[in-house]
């Protein structure tokens, strides 16, 4: 018997008509409002209509099940569910058990881990799974040998592309989605995450300085962990900064949260200020990153 494995993902609407349906299952069955669903269709709209995320995150899990078979032949079988888009991820890890899977390995594609997040979607995958098939769960792994070397040499990439004479004038922030505060009463690491991984990378990228910020917050009347990027540009350019390097870490694809939240919504910021913003390239299905993350799968297998 193969050993499965479950890759999961947050999901995207794949045309313009299903975004409505897609957000209503994320506020769990309520409706976006006339004024919220504008909005999300013209965020859409400015990044050509739909987010490719769905694409690149096949291409991801393609490139995985490519990079584990050719670490053990025959041995891997691996589907992907999404978190509020079909195929959901309760479907995949039902189709696992229904297939009389024994062992499943389940990996979020996210390098940081929290109980808002990751942890919501092993769960999930674990009821459905059942009592009689092994889950093995992948936590946080941003710290999986190669990855954060990668991260370095986005970030140097990005920095060649500011002239020497500002590079003395040039922050670079490291980012992650923004979670409510509540998950600090409880203990939640994904704060020391995200600044342990940014470290590493700074040092690894030989940075003099960084620093992070939070972006795409949620609209609820609940605080959100901060601050936010949008901010931290104005305090950089206040503080005589002429140069920003974005790099979203927390994020491994394209999608609405890397191509409107930074590169439509922070650029526009940081033009009005006179900031200019440069971001680092986006993971997608480099050959190099999804054999990182076999390498991570077939670890726990072994």
């Amino acid at each position: 018997m193969k050993t499965g494995v479950l890759v999961m993902a947050y999901g995207t609407p794949t045309t313009p008509e299903d975004v409505e349906a897609y957000y209503t299952r994320i506020r769990h069955g309520r409706a976006p409002s006339p004024e919220l669903l504008a909005d999300l269709v013209r965020r859409y709209n400015a990044i050509g209509g739909t987010s490719p995320l769905a694409q690149r995150t096949a291409a991801q899990v393609a490139g995985i099940a490519s990079a584990l078979e050719q670490m053990a032949p025959g041995f891997y079988d691996v589907r992907f569910g999404s978190k509020y888009e079909p195929p959901l991820l309760e479907e995949t890890a039902a189709s696992f058990r229904d297939d009389g899977f024994n062992l499943v390995i389940g990996l979020v594609l996210a390098p940081h881990s929290s109980s808002l997040s990751t942890d919501q979607y092993m769960s999930r995958a674990r009821e459905a799974l059942g009592p009689d098939v092994e889950f093995i769960e992948i936590g946080a792994w941003y710290d999986a040998p190669g990855f954060l070397e990668l991260i370095a040499r986005r970030v140097n990439d990005a920095l060649a592309t500011i002239p020497h004479e500002r590079r003395d004038t040039c922050e670079v922030i490291f980012s992650a989605h923004s979670l409510p505060e509540m998950i600090l009463r409880h203990g939640d690491r994904y704060p020391e995450q995200l600044l342990d991984s940014a470290t590493r990378a700074a040092d690894l990228a030989g940075l003099a300085h960084f620093d992070i910020a939070w972006q795409s917050a949620g609209r609820t009347p609940d605080p959100w962990i901060g601050p936010d990027i949008l901010a931290v540009l104005r305090e950089k350019r206040a503080a005589g900064f002429t140069d920003v390097v974005s790099c979203p870490i927390g994020f491994v694809a394209d999608h609405l949260e890397v191509l409107y939240d930074i590169d439509v919504e922070a650029q526009g910021v940081a033009r009005e200020i006179g900031l200019n913003l440069v971001r680092t390239a986006s993971l997608n299905d480099d050959q190099e990153f999804v054999e990182i993350l076999a390498h991570v799968v077939h670890e726990v297998a072994f």
